[in-house]
C-alpha cells in the first residue's frame, strides 16, 4: 500500500449572486492524487452547503508536495505552455483586473 503523502488540491467554486469565480487550495494527506481530489471534493460539497448560491464548479487538480507543509512549504504548482511574452501571460491569465483577493 502507498504511504501516505502531502497534497495540495486546486478547487473552482462558482458564487452566483457576487458574479465571481474562486479558486481554493486545501491540503490533504491521501496515498495518491485521486485520493486526495476525493476527499478535496468532499470537503468543496460541504463548503457549497454553508455558503448560499455557491456551486463548486467540478473542477479539481492535485499537486503532491516534497515535503510536509511548513513555513515557505510550495503547497500548489501548475505549469502551462504558451508562446506569449510575460506581460501578456499575466494579463491573460492572472491579472485580468476582474481578481477580487484577500
Amino acid at each position: 500500500m502507498a504511504a501516505m503523502e502531502w497534497y495540495g488540491v486546486r478547487c473552482v467554486f462558482r458564487h452566483r449572486l457576487l458574479g465571481v469565480y474562486e479558486e481554493r487550495v486545501t491540503l490533504w494527506t491521501a496515498r495518491s492524487p485521486d485520493e486526495a481530489i476525493d476527499r478535496a471534493e468532499t470537503e468543496a460539497r460541504a463548503y457549497c452547503d454553508v455558503l448560499d448560491d455557491v456551486d463548486h464548479v467540478d473542477f479539481a487538480e492535485a499537486f503532491r508536495m516534497d515535503d510536509v507543509p511548513g513555513e515557505g512549504a510550495e503547497v500548489f504548482s501548475l505549469m502551462r505552455e504558451s508562446a506569449l511574452p510575460a506581460g501578456e501571460y499575466v494579463r491573460r491569465f492572472f491579472a485580468t483586473g476582474d481578481e477580487r483577493s484577500g
